[in-house]
């Protein structure tokens, strides 16, 4: 199991299970999770989406941090779902991507949604799709969905966004 999953895995369960927050050991991650990044960490149960929460602008000082940080969230704050349950943490599939800083672009013709993931502003909406999602096969579904997740109307005028992820498993 990669550090960064295995920390999110373990957040999780010292949360749910004793209402604790883990300490991130710095000294066991490498220089590259150090550093500072948004990152989103999923929780999927026999293949279906369980929680899912994640910083494109990092709120910690590290990537470990910020993996705790929104590991916890994913289980107790996604408003789509109920909190994790004790009796679901040994069915938890874990996720963890780990975001590029977001490049603006000026069309869709520089979004690809298999390598990239994308930001859709209108005013002070904005929302956010990863790369690479099952059934997410055009660029305009992508976008589609992230103007839906802001509640963004069609048609409006947008500024859009790009970023790439490392995902772990």
């Amino acid at each position: 199991m990669h550090p960064l999953v295995e920390l999110a895995k373990n957040a999780v369960e010292l949360y749910v299970r004793e209402g604790r927050i883990l300490e991130a050991d710095e000294r066991s991650l490498t220089d590259e999770f150090k550093q500072h990044a948004g990152v989103f960490v999923c929780l999927k149960i026999g293949g279906n989406l369980r929680g899912c929460i994640g910083t494109f602008e990092p709120q910690e000082p590290t990537i470990a941090q910020e993996t705790v940080r929104n590991a916890i969230s994913a289980a107790t704050r996604d408003p789509r779902f109920p909190r994790v349950s004790r009796n679901e943490l040994d069915s938890i599939e874990y996720s963890v991507d780990v975001l590029t800083p977001p490049e603006k672009i000026g069309s869709t013709g520089q979004l690809d949604p298999r390598k990239y993931g994308v930001i859709v502003q209108a005013g002070k909406r904005r929302g956010l799709l990863l790369p690479d999602l099952d059934g997410v096969d055009t660029v305009e579904h992508q976008v589609g969905i992230a103007m839906q997740k802001a509640g963004i109307p069609s048609g409006a005028a947008i500024e859009l966004s790009r970023f790439e992820v490392k995902r772990f498993h």
